[in-house]
């Protein structure tokens, strides 16, 4: 995707929307975001009580190693969908150069928001003192808190996933990730891992200012290429 102006107005746009998103998180002293993330943790959290026990084994099982894993694996089918919808020839060279691309978007803005945000703060289930644990309730392994649940860091590896669907995919596998991307971090919001603005704030606006700057701009397509090129010159020998 070339530098063209339509591909840097929307650069600006995403940018725009990223850093509109952190003023209203930081001004007027984020009061809009406080009174959301409260309301939306009491909602859920007011469900986790020992006499709902098929929806505390749910949610537990939801916010265990094994529903990571499996949350990895859903986009895994929707990478091989997306690779077998491709009409191209040499589709699954050019996959495995989007994919490997990917990743290492998805580690660089690991490193950078680890190393540069100084900011955090619990999850709700470590703030509110008379929340409800789930992990009081259920004997199954699971996570219902942090000691730093900012960015939501789960949700920014969905974004990440979504964002480069949304730039090589067919609409159908795009418009699934971005599903996915509510879908598969609703979980941590729901059980107190996470506040509702780690995620839709944090994760969201970190993906709008960082993503843009990778697929609206040749970056993210020429490395696939180079990538790609680069396979193609180990072919089988008889």
């Amino acid at each position: 995707m070339p530098l063209t102006s339509p591909n840097l107005k929307r650069i600006v746009a995403f940018n725009l929307t990223g850093l509109l998103l952190l003023l209203s998180w930081a001004w007027p002293h984020g009061v809009f975001w406080l009174d959301l993330d409260d309301k939306v943790f009491w909602t859920f959290n007011h469900w986790i009580t020992p006499d709902n026990g098929l929806w505390d084994d749910a949610l537990a099982l939801l916010n265990t190693r094994f529903f990571d894993a499996a949350s990895f694996g859903v986009m895994g089918v929707l990478f091989t969908i997306a690779m077998r919808r491709d009409a191209r020839p040499d589709r699954v060279r050019r996959w495995v150069g989007i994919g490997m691309t990917m990743l290492v978007t998805a580690g660089v803005l690991a490193l950078v928001t680890d190393k540069a945000i100084t900011y955090g703060h619990p999850s709700p289930t470590r703030f509110f003192a008379n929340a409800m644990h789930l992990t009081d309730i259920v004997s199954i392994p699971t996570k219902d808190g942090a000691a730093n649940s900012f960015p939501g860091d789960h949700g920014l590896m969905l974004m990440i996933f979504a964002g480069y669907m949304l730039r090589f995919a067919d609409r159908r596998v795009a418009t699934w990730s971005v599903a996915f991307v509510v879908l598969l971090s609703a979980p941590r919001i729901m059980v107190g891992a996470h506040w509702f603005s780690d995620v839709y704030m944090g994760a969201l606006s970190i993906a709008l200012l960082a993503l843009p700057w990778v697929l609206c701009t040749p970056l993210a397509s020429r490395s696939a290429g180079a990538i790609q090129r680069g396979l193609s010159r180990f072919k089988p020998t008889r």
